[in-house]
């Protein structure tokens, strides 16, 4: 069965675009057919893939307001996109009273589904609609969080979230883990932050290996490329695999 799993956090700069890049990498390496899902409108994970997104011909924006085909560009570092822009911005004002609005990504996806076996969406830094038709759409839920005590504080709303979509319209949607992001262990607070992550939330899912702060990955993303083909002895490739292979076990 394909996972469709939302890399979803309502806190901006938690690293959730870097993630869904490296992650979608690692499980293309691992013999996965791999398509990323743009859905913030700033476009980063557009971006970080090589594409501009003001030169895009079709968008998230017509598969999720104009029921379009998903537009995928594939072949991308061994993964597929379908990328987006700043224009997906006005799709929440646009679907407002629009029909069955909550399901428009799940009916876009639902087409090329099973040609996959992981579908990565990247959702906005929000708690709205594109963030909840992402929800609506997915299998599971991944959640990066700053080892930093602000960025764990907002966890409840979120969950809080993903509980309402639970309830309302997707029962079968699960967690598939904690990410703790940006982890630097010569810092009092970020050490008490994961402690905090590792204990409060490993009733709700499983919480993965830190990922530790690096400004290579910034200088990857520079360029173009998931950090194991800029800088492939890079420390954090290990804990991505890890968690590319606790993906695999969901």
């Amino acid at each position: 069965m394909t996972k469709i799993i939302a890399i979803f956090n309502q806190a901006g700069g938690v690293a959730k675009t870097t993630l869904t890049q490296n992650l979608g990498y690692h499980l293309a390496r691992r013999k996965h057919k791999v398509l990323l899902i743009d859905m913030d409108p700033q476009g980063s994970l557009t971006i970080f893939m090589g594409l501009v997104p003001r030169e895009l011909e079709k968008s998230m924006y017509d598969a999720i307001v104009e029921e379009q085909p998903l537009p995928i560009y594939e072949g991308i570092h061994g993964m597929d996109l379908a990328p987006t822009n700043t224009t997906l911005s006005t799709a929440e004002m646009q679907l407002v009273n629009a029909d069955l609005r909550d399901f428009r990504l799940k009916y876009a996806i639902e087409p090329i589904q099973e040609e996959y076996d992981f579908i990565l969406i990247d959702c906005p830094p929000s708690l709205g609609l594109l963030s909840y038709v992402s929800l609506v759409a997915a299998t599971h839920v991944l959640v990066p969080i700053e080892t930093h005590f602000k960025a764990f504080e907002g966890t409840n709303e979120l969950l809080k979230t993903v509980a309402r979509v639970r309830t309302r319209v997707n029962r079968s949607l699960e967690i598939g883990g904690f990410v703790p992001t940006k982890y630097d262990a010569r810092n009092s607070q970020d050490t008490r932050t994961l402690g905090a992550i590792q204990e409060q939330l490993a009733g709700v899912g499983k919480v993965l290996p830190p990922i530790s702060r690096s400004t290579t990955f910034v200088d990857a993303s520079e360029e173009r490329m998931p950090l194991a083909v800029y800088q492939p002895k890079h420390p954090a490739i290990p804990v991505l695999e890890q968690i590319a292979i606790h993906m695999e076990s969901l």
